[in-house]
């Protein structure tokens, strides 16, 4: 039984040296100095603001976008110790001690540097060459617009390693499917998809889009399975479940997870209280918990209530009063009743509480058991704060004189008796009405962009300026790669529709094994880009050139593609060949010059006017020139 023992127990294990070196050169480039420069930078002073609500616990809603990434960058602070105690007013503000900032900003850069050997193995497995799949992972690699929002806490390198591994987990699903379906790693990679599927929506509304490409390929997939007359009609129905269980049910469960979690860790009030339901509000520790504390659920004699205006313009108001009176005669000499000022205001405040009385009765508390209060009753109002009735009478009211005043009542003795009895005409079913945020207007933005600014990199994001040195930080692509990327849109294009004519022809031009990769790749690669780069002609949201940036993703990992595809089949000869590798050497030697010219920039380095100058390639980029630079 002991024999096994004779012999050593060894493991032997394959390690890609390739992808270390990259793995380790992305992390140099996107962690290296990452504290500098320890200031805010461009929408660290957004981001920052729901960081220091999650440390304090106070709960907020972002109507830009859903609660994942602000809980990573939470989960940063969190880890480095922060307290949440810092102002974020203002883009340059220096950090105080008490920040992290090396520790804020590390998740974004590490996602930004994994984002590096993802790419590799993404053209691995669409089954390109290791020279192809190096060549990408270099270019995401040498990509200045990526590391600048990689290297602070933003949430675009979040988003692009949650679709990259989404797209590298189908991929490697897919490969497989033929001959290890239902196996450990084929369900392990299904379900890895949908989970970062969901993890990338979960971060940015954006990920919906390449979430979407995903399904629609699966569901390519399925339909050619279909065909398969060597499956069972058991087999695809297991086939279609495991899918729709992974890339369906187990995504929509886990996005509202986001919120439950978002939820949980927020249980103090705050400022953004007001959008959620008063029920929701009272639940909070602190805020209307402290009014509405033993309150009923249903409106009674003696709640406390607010009254909103919901059909409102401009905005939604509350029925608000104060101590402030009508004054005895307008400025038109028309005279009033000097009553307490009753009045409409668009914030939560605590003169906005009114206590439901009960006008035969001088009770102002919820009777044991409650007396509901319902359609058709006559009704006090009484104002919580100044405790004096809502009223209404013959007066004219100060806007509208053709209407009557309404007030909170004051006794002058003056012959002017209360009308406080009001009938309620509706009640809500289960008490408290819900508020509505007004919606939010995006006015222009200096840093602002259209969608056609972005292909050619026609514009520009100065992130951060050194108050005294030429050193600033900007969002600039390297040129070179971005140029690049389109030419190998418009290549791959022209030689698809050429291919599909000669085909259509019965001319096949190329394998029909090479034009099946030539497919997938494009699928994965052009649908990445168009899917998330077309629907920003639709928004009407401010646009900037960052969110360009998934899309120009998916467009790097196609110039690999166009150039091996083009040196496989258009290049016949030896002579071809060569001369082809010696194009692509000097192209490439072109993208690391861009790189290390921009980097500068990238990186916060001090630079004179002269080399700024030198910088702005486009007169439309807006280099922020100083005459206090050395």
């Amino acid at each position: 039984m002991l024999g096994f023992l004779k012999n050593p127990v060894v493991v032997t294990a394959e390690i890609n040296l390739s992808l270390v070196a990259l793995t380790v050169m992305g992390l140099m480039s996107r962690l290296w100095g990452l504290s500098y420069p320890r200031a805010v930078v461009f929408d660290e002073v957004y981001y920052g603001q729901f960081v220091s609500l999650y440390m304090k616990r106070i709960f907020f809603v972002d109507d830009s976008g859903p609660p994942l990434g602000h809980m990573l960058l939470a989960l940063g602070g969190y880890l480095g110790g922060f307290d949440g105690n810092f102002l974020w007013n203002r883009i340059g503000a220096e950090y105080s001690m008490n920040v992290p900032v090396c520790s804020l900003r590390f998740l974004p850069a590490l996602a930004g540097a994994l984002c590096i050997p993802l790419a590799y193995q993404i053209l691995v497995e669409l089954h390109f060459s290791h020279c192809a799949a190096l060549g990408a992972a270099l270019l995401i690699l040498l990509e200045n617009s990526l590391i600048t929002q990689s290297r602070f806490m933003l949430l675009e390198s979040i988003l692009i390693f949650f679709i990259l591994l989404a797209v590298l987990s189908y991929l490697k699903f897919y490969n497989l499917q033929r001959h290890s379906s239902f196996s450990g790693r084929w369900c392990f990679w299904l379900l890895l998809t949908g989970v970062a599927c969901s993890c990338a929506v979960g971060v940015k509304y954006m990920g919906l889009f390449t979430y979407m490409l995903l399904l629609a390929i699966a569901g390519l997939h399925f339909w050619h399975m279909l065909g398969d007359r060597t499956l069972s009609n058991v087999s695809l129905v297991c086939h279609f479940l495991a899918r729709g269980l992974a890339l369906l049910v187990i995504p929509v469960a886990m996005y509202l997870s986001f919120f439950y979690v978002h939820l949980a860790l927020l249980y103090r009030s705050g400022p953004h209280d007001q959008i959620m339901t008063s029920a929701f509000q009272a639940s909070l520790e602190g805020g209307l918990a402290r009014i509405t504390q033993g309150q009923p659920l249903e409106v009674a004699y003696g709640s406390q209530i607010t009254l909103r205006n919901v059909l409102g313009k401009p905005m939604q108001c509350w029925l608000h009063s104060h101590t402030n009176t009508y004054p005895i005669r307008y400025e038109n000499g028309r005279g009033s009743s000097h009553q307490q000022q009753v009045t409409c205001y668009p914030f939560k405040d605590v003169n906005n509480w009114w206590i439901v009385k009960d006008p035969g009765m001088q009770q102002l508390v919820v009777s044991n058991p409650p007396r509901p209060v319902r359609h058709g009753h006559i009704v006090q109002l009484v104002h919580g704060i100044t405790t004096r009735y809502l009223n209404t009478h013959d007066v004219a009211a100060p806007l509208s004189p053709h209407s009557q005043e309404v007030s909170c009542y004051i006794d002058y003795n003056i012959s002017m008796p209360a009308q406080n009895l009001w009938r309620v005409k509706k009640s809500e079913s289960a008490g408290r009405p819900v508020s509505i945020l007004p919606p939010r207007s995006d006015t222009e933005h200096k840093y602002s962009s259209s969608a056609l600014d972005w292909i050619t990199m026609d514009t520009n994001i100065a992130y951060w300026l050194h108050p005294t040195s030429g050193a600033q930080i900007h969002l600039l692509g390297n040129v070179c790669t971005w140029a690049s990327a389109n030419v190998a849109a418009v290549v791959y294009t022209c030689l698809s529709l050429w291919y599909l004519i000669r085909r259509r022809r019965k001319i096949y031009d190329i394998p029909e094994d090479a034009w099946q990769l030539w497919v997938s790749a494009g699928q994965i690669c052009v649908g990445g880009w168009v899917v998330n780069y077309l629907p920003f002609f639709l928004m009407e949201k401010t646009l900037f050139l960052y969110h360009y940036l998934p899309a120009l993703t998916f467009q790097i990992l196609l110039i690999p593609i166009v150039l091996q595809h083009l040196s496989d089949h258009l290049c016949r000869s030896l002579l071809s060949k060569s001369m082809f590798s010696a194009l692509v050497v000097a192209w490439f030697s072109s993208v690391c010059f861009a790189y290390r010219t921009f980097s500068p920039v990238t990186y916060g380095e001090p630079l004179s006017v002269a080399e700024l100058k030198d910088l702005r390639w486009k007169d439309s980029w807006n280099i922020l020139i100083r005459k206090q630079g050395r």
